[in-house]
């Protein structure tokens, strides 16, 4: 996996939603990388757009804040998440490590 760290290959992933960006980033540079590159089954990756598409649903984008039952909406959004992180990384097991970066927006 190419990315910004120093020796530009990463075995550290991290699973984490974000407006904009795919859903697998490197875990030492925290830069995004290219899922088509993840060596995991095209369903898994489906699967994986459709949960990072809904990244936000719980954000009042106009007043910066949250909409109501916000919190509960982000929690879903985390636990959904874990249980994919979870898929990538019994697919990647002995070749990646793979973590789960929660959303904590509407915590804040």
């Amino acid at each position: 996996m190419r990315c910004l760290c120093k020796q530009k290959e990463t075995n550290e992933l991290k699973v984490e939603g974000d407006v904009g960006a795919e859903p697998i980033w490197c875990n030492r540079c925290n830069c995004n990388l290219d899922i088509e590159e993840i060596p995991i089954k095209l369903d898994l990756k489906l699967e994986l757009f459709e949960w990072v598409k809904k990244y936000g649903e719980w954000i009042d984008w106009d007043k910066d804040g949250i909409v109501p039952n916000g919190v509960e909406l982000e929690e879903e959004h985390n636990k959904e998440g874990l249980k994919l992180t979870e898929k990538v990384q019994k697919e990647l097991e002995g070749k990646y490590k793979v973590s789960f970066s929660p959303s904590t927006f509407a915590k804040t």
